[in-house]
């Protein structure tokens, strides 16, 4: 379970927040995918495992797509620096690490943000 912290609320007017918005979908979606449909299908061989892995899959692949694209738009609107963007790509295929570097994107949401 995800701790509810002051850092779990998100801004979605600012581009950072959403960023960090898509990044909890995706990282929960490549969870459910890693951890519950591809076992389903390759470990236990049950017949839910197909259909599970096809949508789950397919709505984690959207998403991806999407963060992708939201951590481009941060970084050319200059809320996100290279580093930060970089960063927040290469947590996109850990599991995860849109958990992990979220502080860090809350923080620079909360000093654009203050800074605007």
């Amino acid at each position: 379970m995800i701790p509810a912290t002051s850092t779990m609320k998100f801004n979605l007017s600012h581009a950072v927040g959403r960023v960090r918005f898509c990044g909890l979908f995706e990282g929960i979606s490549f969870l459910l995918l890693l951890l519950v449909a591809v076992p389903l299908k390759r470990v236990f061989k049950h017949e839910l495992g197909e259909p599970a892995v096809f949508y789950v899959g397919s709505v984690h692949g959207a998403l991806f797509i999407l963060y992708l694209l939201l951590i481009l738009l941060a970084w050319l609107d200059r809320k996100l620096t290279v580093k930060k963007a970089g960063l927040a790509f290469i947590a996109s295929v850990i599991p995860f690490g849109p958990f992990l570097i979220d502080r860090k994107l809350a923080e620079d949401e909360k000093e654009s943000g203050s800074a605007a």
